[in-house]
């Protein structure tokens, strides 16, 4: 029997982007690690994310190579634009329930306490329910009504922007000056503003929108063992063993061109011996033959991290840039995550070293970044 979970995700993308960008240092709003935190709880068979998308312009190419479904709501006079969205996306909840019966778990990407009786409705029609929300932007209502639930800025591939510059010397920077507040999107310029009239300069002629082509040079991928160990550590925080066939299966849901040719390996059990004879995996007899357990070897936790990092400084003649720090850890402990060790970001990380002697830390002007030293 299949027992393989069914997701269907609902983005209310206004609360995710405004809280990511006022919580998160204004970074942007990226789909990509809810998909890959997804990817090890079961088959996402449906994405849908909903706001009125002429404020959010450059976020829909990103959601669109996420396979996002875009559910315009557009602004209108005298209404609310937010609660049509909410209205919206609470009935396509309830519908689906009632009509798709093999969605096993609802993803609501949210923290507005608002959906709170849609959490719980989708529960009493026996449905999971997993709550997505950037932490200081949802309330505290809505986690306790979800089974479970992700905060954003402690999913692995989220990189909050630190305050990389002590705080006495930003403050001395940015005294007596003002910032301009960033708007989310503006529409088109020859357009009327609602209540009043058109804007007297004449608009400058719009710039050529950029287009995506298959010729746009791709991000680089991952390297096989950072793949393959995340994807791992994620698996191991579920119950039950990993094989390798439910490894593989989490690999095409992150990436469904993952192929071994790609890589110089004819099979996907080629490939876990040889990172078993790296010590990067270790495998074990499975349910079936040529099915094994695969697990992350075990790690003497923190106190073994802060061995990696001192290894790794000293290694760099003593000191390294923070920057570029981590994925030097990671060349050598392909594994590593610093949110698994109960950290928000790297640079708390290595502030948890400094406080144990491990590392010494200190800011360079001329670098603009933090020097890490031994």
């Amino acid at each position: 029997m299949d027992t393989e979970e069914r997701l269907a995700v609902f983005l209310d993308y206004e609360n995710l982007a405004l809280g990511a960008r006022e919580h998160l240092g204004g970074m942007t709003f990226d789909f990509g690690p809810i998909a890959d935190a997804l990817a090890v709880r079961g088959r996402v068979l449906v994405r849908r994310a909903y706001a009125d998308w002429s404020y959010f312009d450059e976020d829909r190419r990103s959601l669109t190579r996420h396979q996002v479904e875009l559910i315009e709501m557009p602004q209108k006079m005298g209404a609310s634009r937010k609660n049509a969205a909410d209205i919206k996306m609470v009935v396509d909840a309830i519908e689906m329930a009632f009509e798709r019966d093999y969605i096993s778990t609802f993803v609501m990407c949210t923290g507005d306490s608002d959906f709170s009786p849609l959490v719980h409705k989708l529960r009493e029609l026996d449905k999971r329910v997993i709550g997505v929300g950037v932490e200081n932007s949802t309330s505290r209502l809505l986690p306790p009504a979800c089974d479970e639930f992700l905060f954003y800025d402690r999913l692995e591939g989220v990189e909050v922007p630190e305050d990389t510059e002590p705080r006495e010397r930003r403050s001395r920077s940015s005294r007596g000056t003002t910032t301009p507040r960033r708007e989310p999107a503006t529409r088109s310029t020859t357009a009327e503003q609602p209540g009043g009239p058109p804007s007297a300069e004449p608009a400058s002629p719009a710039e050529p929108e950029a287009v995506e082509t298959e010729d746009q040079p791709e991000a680089e991928p991952q390297p096989l063992e950072v793949l393959l160990a995340q994807t791992l550590a994620g698996l191991a925080s579920a119950p039950g063993a990993v094989t390798a066939s439910l490894l593989k299966r989490s690999l095409l849901r992150k990436d469904p061109t993952f192929s071994e040719s790609d890589y110089g390996f004819r099979s996907f059990g080629e490939i876990l011996k040889h990172l078993a004879e790296r010590g990067i995996v270790e495998l074990s007899k499975g349910p079936a033959a040529g099915d094994p357990e695969v697990s992350l070897p075990e790690l003497g936790e923190r106190d073994s991290a802060f061995e990696l990092l001192r290894e790794v400084v000293a290694s760099a003649d003593g000191f390294v840039l923070l920057s570029g720090l981590k994925n030097s850890l990671r060349k050598r402990r392909p594994d590593f995550s610093e949110k698994a060790l109960g950290y928000r970001n790297f640079l708390q990380f290595c502030k948890a070293a400094q406080a144990d002697e491990v590392v010494h830390l200190r800011w360079d002007d001329a670098a603009e970044d933090y020097i890490v030293s031994v």
